[in-house]
């Protein structure tokens, strides 16, 4: 690390709904005629809680068996979110890749911290080329920790390299922006990248312009 870019905050990104525009939506309506039997179905099966259970580390035969068993009458459609997973994700949210690009530029260090499974991972990686400027990808489902527990943020922290206050937070989630600030790091809400830019110009100021 040069004693130039040790003088900037490392900027670290969540992935989905802040970079990438993921949502199971995608694919499952497709799948259904109505979007309140859709709804329903996400609900009965516990659908957020249970793919939680894969962004920290449970293998994805493992899940689909056991939900299908609990849930036969939906085994077609559990069976659906891990064969065609691809098609939940509905594309980049491009203000927020043309930030990145214009912190990269400027000697910014790129870094991720994101809840997601190390088997749906190589599918995003394959598809998005920005997610190659990243130094390291703080992945949950490949570390078995998820946010908000403090263990992934100091996991990531000793990867960087820079005091805590020294690493500047984006996420969607305001319980993961609330841990983050709780481990002494910077952080922002994400809710456009519209509101992300004017945020990142208030707290950066004039050492790092992002034109």
């Amino acid at each position: 690390m040069s004693a130039q870019t040790a003088l900037r905050p490392a900027i670290i990104f969540d992935l989905g709904g802040v970079l990438i525009d993921w949502n199971p939506r995608y694919l499952y309506r497709k799948l259904f005629a109505d979007e309140a039997a859709m709804e329903h179905f996400f609900a009965e099966v516990g659908l957020s809680e249970w793919n939680a259970q894969q962004d920290a580390g449970r293998p994805f035969a493992e899940a689909v068996a056991l939900l299908s068993e609990q849930y036969p009458h939906h085994a077609a459609l559990i069976h659906a979110f891990w064969e065609r997973w691809p098609e939940m994700m509905g594309g980049a949210v491009e203000g927020t890749v043309e930030i990145m690009s214009e912190l990269r530029a400027n000697g910014h260090r790129l870094f991720a911290l994101s809840n997601w499974s190390a088997e749906t991972y190589p599918h995003a990686a394959a598809r998005f080329e920005f997610l190659q400027w990243f130094d390291y990808v703080a992945l949950s489902g490949r570390l078995k920790i998820c946010k908000p527990q403090p263990e992934i943020f100091a996991h990531l922290q000793a990867h960087i390299g820079q005091p805590a206050g020294e690493c500047l937070f984006i996420d969607d989630s305001p319980g993961n922006v609330a841990a983050a600030r709780q481990c002494g790091w910077q952080a922002l809400h994400f809710t456009a990248p519209e509101t992300l830019r004017a945020d990142l110009a208030r707290v950066l100021g004039s050492r790092t312009p992002l034109c």
